[in-house]
């Protein structure tokens, strides 16, 4: 098990993308069998990423939209671009796991809104996460529902 210090988090650029990517790939085709035109999409694009990185190379991700790109995605669920960032596709290697990485990551991400102007974030949580977002102050609300992976999702939100 990786060491909850043995990493760092930082704004991933271009040249990181794949690597970034790459721990999607793991976690979400090959764990969850979510296929990758689903999982790799057309917001990648324009998000901003997050990279968790170790000694041993990459741990784990996460996707920030913000502006018009959440304006298309949630726009029809009234989610606001102008005033909320959206976090998705947040993944950690099985390594890595338990060591509290993915709420680092989730810290990260709304320290990315706040940097933006935002007062609030909005994701879509696997049903099986909702736990552990609750830890971290996001409330759900609306129906369960497929998201296209097949995998229930439920919309969540925090005020930052």
């Amino acid at each position: 098990m990786t060491s909850p210090r043995a990493y760092v988090i930082r704004v991933a650029g271009e040249a990181d993308r794949e690597r970034c990517f790459a721990v999607r790939r793991e976690v979400f085709v090959r764990e969850q069998g979510v296929p990758e035109e689903v999982e790799l999409d057309a917001y990648d694009a324009d998000a901003l990423h997050l990279l968790a990185e170790g000694p041993g190379g990459p741990l784990g991700t996460a996707r920030v939209l913000h502006g018009p790109a959440v304006d298309r995605k949630y726009g029809a669920s009234g989610v606001d671009g102008s005033t909320t960032a959206a976090l998705g596709r947040l993944a950690v290697r099985g390594a890595a796991r338990g060591t509290g990485l993915g709420a680092a990551l989730v810290r990260a991400v709304e320290e990315q809104a706040r940097l933006l102007g935002l007062g609030g974030v909005h994701l879509e949580a696997q049903t099986s996460a909702l736990a552990f977002y609750e830890k971290l102050g996001y409330t759900a609300h609306g129906p369960v529902f497929d998201e296209g992976s097949g995998i229930p999702h439920q919309a969540m939100h925090k005020l930052l």
